[in-house]
């Protein structure tokens, strides 16, 4: 719950950032579009003037959109290229119907020429394809002076220097809008991979509980079917035990979930050895560290279930010997049985790969070797001094 709402803060500031961006755009570019009304009070000519009107219309409502499309990053590109070729459409129409307007006195299509100059950061990525297109404005404001025979350097004045002002402040506001978005993308990667790091832990703590345990309940099941006829009295005794090693498991994935999963590596020594005896293997366990911190337990502990599971699912071993010493700052767990054959885990199965990676996290290290018939294990973690 704490992450969602740190998630909903973060997508409510960015979208306060997108309104005032919005805004400060609309301010900018707008004001360079209202001075051509000026140029419509100026024109004798009704008809002129109805045109003229039209023509600026159209071209700020093609102004809007291409802004919103802007600071829209969810938004269709194909909607977003069909805005732009709009805008390309309404600034060549603007020049029969505001071209004429005003010509002698004011120079009225140069301020859209300059609008759509400030516009070309938000159309454009390449530096050099906003060079052209203010070029090709440029071009259009000179010829536009000659054939209205308005001034060409008011013209060129009011398009090149008023445009490239706007474009200045609008390439900044479009560069930090990115920033932003890109910013945001991150913080949701960033929320995402934790959530597939933590599901990736849990998965492993899952596979560590009820990998050992179900395997046990397995082969204890195994056993009590086959002395049903032969031993009722203990084919009885084995079913309770089952029942038993299935309640401890329930209650183990339960803590697991919640989080709050104590391990008693003394209890997790001793149901092992017997769960090996029972299954034919001499089982020898030495004595276990006085000062061994929890923290480590808890890493040693998924790391006897996972060794003791592969015994009994992957060996014929006669023995196993487990040990676990301490030495200064690291505890160390060495599981070694003469069962290892060409069917048998490597480093690379599917458990010693996630118990790896949990030990790694914790600091520790997790080897793996085989001489003739004899696996070995041996995994250290780190001990706070």
């Amino acid at each position: 719950m704490a992450s969602e709402a740190v998630t909903a803060r973060a997508d409510r500031r960015l979208r306060r950032a997108r309104r005032a961006t919005l805004l400060s755009l609309a301010t900018g570019v707008w004001a360079s579009v209202l001075f051509p009304a000026v140029g419509l009070t100026r024109e004798p000519d009704p008809g002129r003037v109805v045109l003229g009107a039209v023509g600026i219309l159209a071209f700020t409502v093609a102004q809007t959109v291409v802004l919103y499309a802007a600071v829209t990053p969810w938004l269709d590109p194909r909607w977003r290229r069909r805005a732009q070729v709009g805008l390309a459409g309404m600034a060549v129409l603007s020049v029969p119907l505001v071209g004429p307007v005003a010509a002698g006195s004011w120079p009225t299509w140069a301020w859209l020429g300059a609008a759509l100059i400030g516009m070309a950061p938000l159309l454009l990525v390449r530096l050099r394809a906003t060079l052209a297109v203010a070029a090709g404005v440029l071009v259009v404001a000179v010829a536009v002076a000659w054939w209205t025979g308005g001034s060409v350097p008011r013209h060129l004045a009011v398009t090149g220097g008023i445009g490239v002002g706007v474009a200045a402040v609008n390439g900044f506001q479009v560069w930090f809008w990115d920033l932003l978005v890109q910013a945001r993308q991150g913080q949701a990667a960033q929320a995402r991979l934790a959530a597939a790091e933590e599901r990736l832990r849990f998965a492993r703590d899952v596979h560590d509980v009820l990998g050992h345990s179900l395997t046990v309940i397995a082969l204890k099941a195994e056993l009590a079917a086959r002395l049903a006829s032969v031993d009722p009295e203990r084919a009885g005794r084995e079913a309770a035990e089952v029942q038993r090693l299935a309640a401890s498991a329930l209650t183990e994935v339960r803590e697991t979930v919640h989080g709050y999963r104590v391990v008693d590596l003394d209890e997790q020594l001793a149901a092992v050895a017997e769960v090996l005896r029972s299954s034919g293997v001499r089982c020898t366990v030495l004595p276990l560290p006085a000062d061994l911190p929890q923290p480590a337990a808890a890493e040693l502990a998924a790391v006897l279930r996972e060794a003791s599971t592969n015994v009994l699912r992957h060996s014929r071993a006669d023995w196993c010997r487990i040990r676990i010493d301490r030495e200064d700052d690291v505890a160390r767990m060495t599981v070694a049985n003469d069962g290892a054959d060409d069917r048998g885990p490597d480093a690379h199965s599917h458990g010693l790969r996630g118990l790896a990676d949990r030990l790694a996290a914790a600091g520790g290290e997790l080897r793996v070797r085989r001489e003739d018939t004899v696996f070995t294990l041996e995994a250290t973690v780190p001990v706070p001094s």
